[in-house]
């Protein structure tokens, strides 16, 4: 029924987490589930891929033959067909069935375009990598229009903290903590600006490296030492010292270095060093 263009594909069972769940992230995408013995079907699908090209790239057009990928059909709860889903960052934003007039279509479509501060957010994490302040300068021009939106705080708060500026990138995870929870990503930002805080007060990993030599026997030395690795990203290191100091002062710096490993556990998520330490560190506190 269609042919391939940049703007209008067709997918099958095996590329639709390519072509509809991956590109979704990039830019809006429509699915339109039809059939060729479908007649409405063959009334819709000439005006959506007209809009397709019309839009120029603002969204993606995936065409899905329901003879072809009733699993897929299914799973999306399609009755009746046509029937045609929009989806934004891998969710279904907005839905129909049926064929509608060009105009409610072109209404359907302008609710899956991004808002200015959508557009805004997506420009800031694609250059938080590589311009942080770059990227400040949009998380902050979207915080402006959307100024309660966590998500903007939470990626601003990211973009200081790889700038250095800890106190500021405090204030804002300290302004989302009133709320009386984080979101997962915000305690990850919290745990790195806990441990680069501390490393900050240790002097750095060679100083505090130093110090401990000079002292072998002084604890809070270690302590320190500990926190310095953390900061500096030598987290096994720093949960190997941290393991030492529960097992041998459990109730004096081994709780602090007890509060640095869960930081530490917190801004890894669910990597294997953590799973790891976690059954090590309740080994020795139970």
């Amino acid at each position: 029924m269609s042919t391939n263009t940049p703007y209008v594909i067709d997918t099958t069972s095996e590329t639709f987490e390519k072509d509809v769940i991956e590109r979704s992230s990039e830019l809006p995408v429509v699915i339109d589930f039809w059939a060729e013995w479908c007649a409405p079907c063959r009334t819709l699908g000439p005006i959506l891929e007209r809009l397709a090209e019309e839009y120029d790239g603002k969204f993606l057009l995936v065409k899905a033959n329901t003879e072809e990928v009733a699993q897929l059909a299914s799973a999306f709860g399609v009755r009746s067909i046509p029937a045609v889903f929009g989806l934004v960052d891998g969710r279904v934003r907005d839905s129909f069935v049926g064929v509608l007039s060009e105009s409610a279509i072109r209404a359907f479509l302008d609710r899956l375009m991004p808002t200015p501060a959508e557009t805004a957010i997506k420009e800031a994490k694609g250059l938080e990598a590589t311009d942080s302040q770059a990227a400040e300068a949009k998380y902050r021009s979207a915080l402006e229009l959307l100024p309660n939106e966590p998500a903007i705080k939470i990626g601003l708060a990211r973009t200081l903290l790889a700038q250095d500026r800890l106190e500021e990138g405090r204030a804002l995870i300290t302004d989302l903590e009133r709320r009386g929870f984080l979101e997962p990503e915000a305690e990850k930002v919290k745990a790195e600006l806990t441990l680069r805080g501390q490393g900050q007060a240790t002097g750095g990993v060679e100083a505090a490296r130093a110090a401990v030599e000079a002292s072998p026997n002084d604890l809070p030395l270690k302590l320190a030492l500990a926190e310095a690795l953390a900061a500096a990203g030598q987290y096994e290191a720093a949960l190997d010292l941290c393991l030492e100091l529960v097992e041998r002062d459990r109730k004096g710096v081994g709780e602090s270095a007890r509060k640095t490993m869960l930081a530490i556990f917190r801004l890894l998520g669910d990597a294997e060093i953590v799973g790891d330490y976690q059954r090590k560190l309740a080994t020795v506190l139970f």
